[in-house]
């Protein structure tokens, strides 16, 4: 999920994709910082619900995954 509002400006994995925990997933720029958000757990990601150039509220799914 969003740490903060922002605009998702790269997707680094793609359904079906296994991740482990803290692995970068996505980039949220917020106040022209650039956040990289990891995975919380590890797992195989199931969706990603957001596409690059897409703004987000805090607390908004960026990919939803299925935990190993």
């Amino acid at each position: 999920n969003a740490p903060m509002p922002g605009v998702i400006l790269e997707l680094f994995v793609k359904p079906g994709d296994v991740v482990q925990r803290g692995q970068q997933v996505a980039v949220l720029d917020a106040m022209k910082m650039h956040n990289l958000i990891g995975a919380p757990a590890a797992g195989t990601i199931v969706e990603v619900c957001v596409a690059a150039g897409q703004a987000v509220g805090h607390g908004d799914p960026i990919v939803r995954f299925a935990q190993t």
